[in-house]
């Protein structure tokens, strides 16, 4: 089952790393993607931090949906944080 669109949380210059949420039914899943990640979506290298919401947004749709199929490939576990890296994206050609 999809997971539906939840919250921006933003960009954790600790972790280089984007947060959001998403939700299945009425449980919040976090969800992070790593600035490699995001970068390797769009076909870019060393995105400037401020500039991390922009992109986000710019492909929230891919992003989101990454996050849910990687939901749905295994089973959930209660508090477990989706996280997505580089292997995760296709390299935009």
């Amino acid at each position: 089952m999809p997971l539906m669109r939840g919250k921006i949380v933003g960009y954790d210059s600790e972790r280089l790393s984007f947060s959001f949420t998403m939700m299945n039914g009425d449980k919040i899943v976090e969800c992070r993607i790593s600035g490699a990640a995001m970068d390797q979506l769009i076909g870019a290298r060393g995105t400037e931090n401020l500039a991390r919401q922009a992109q986000f947004l710019a492909y929230r749709d891919q992003i989101e949906k990454i996050a849910s199929d990687l939901y749905d490939a295994r089973p959930p576990v209660n508090g477990a944080v989706i996280r997505i890296f580089t292997k995760h994206v296709e390299t935009k050609a």
